[in-house]
């Protein structure tokens, strides 16, 4: 009888240990997966972030290759508005060099004209003068 006991003590204390083993077997297996989620977790993080900044550079690196672009081409812009206003400029100053000249021509003639009439004028008072002196010779 005395055997028996203690062999039925001796299989409790046996199942009592492999419900404990059990126990930490789960809570070690519970433990680990935890480790293991966060792990993924952390990783999954790390990627979305790098992934984000991969992003975010390749977007600054478009918006800086756009703005190159752009002042590449504002600057070919420019560089045929300055030679457009160059040749612009010539122009104009080739047509007031023009005109100029012209005005030049329109003063000449109105000073020759000018100059016509005085001396129309002067033997007009010629003529007069001669005729008095010849009306004066006959009355004389």
């Amino acid at each position: 009888e005395r055997g028996e006991r203690e062999r039925e003590v001796g299989e409790r204390k046996k199942k009592r240990r492999e419900r404990e083993r059990e126990r930490e077997r789960e809570k070690r297996e519970e433990r680990e997966r935890g480790e293991r989620e966060r792990r993924e977790e952390r990783k999954k993080k790390r990627e979305r972030e790098e992934r984000g900044r991969d992003e975010e550079r390749e977007e600054r690196e478009r918006e800086r290759r756009g703005r190159e672009r752009g002042w590449r081409e504002k600057e070919i812009e420019r560089s045929g508005e300055r030679e457009r206003e160059e040749r612009e400029f010539l122009r104009e100053r080739e047509r007031e060099r023009e005109r100029g000249g012209e005005r030049r021509e329109r003063e000449e003639r109105g000073r020759e004209r000018k100059r016509e009439r005085e001396r129309d004028r002067e033997r007009e008072r010629e003529r007069e003068r001669e005729r008095g002196e010849r009306e004066n010779g006959r009355r004389g």
